[in-house]
């Protein structure tokens, strides 16, 4: 089953069971967060860096590689 989730108002498909991070990678989003001027993305893969930040359905601060990306999810850059 396919979902669809708007990044910074662009719409993308994945698969159902994907995190958001598998979402964004799979539609070729090497990174979606900028931190102390750079450009950060997954770097672990399991929560612990916080590099994949963003914003989901107006919540700050969630970890794109943990979160199951659900159909209909708001997502949004985080710039810190």
């Amino acid at each position: 089953m396919s979902i669809r989730i708007a990044v910074d108002g662009t719409a993308l498909e994945g698969r159902d069971g994907q995190t958001i991070a598998g979402v964004l990678i799979g539609a070729g989003h090497r990174s979606w967060r900028t931190a102390a001027s750079a450009e950060r993305g997954v770097f672990c893969g399991i929560g612990i860096c916080q590099d994949c930040l963003v914003t989901v359905n107006g919540v700050e601060g969630v970890r794109a590689c943990q979160r199951t990306a659900r159909d209909g999810d708001v997502i949004e850059r985080e710039s810190r």
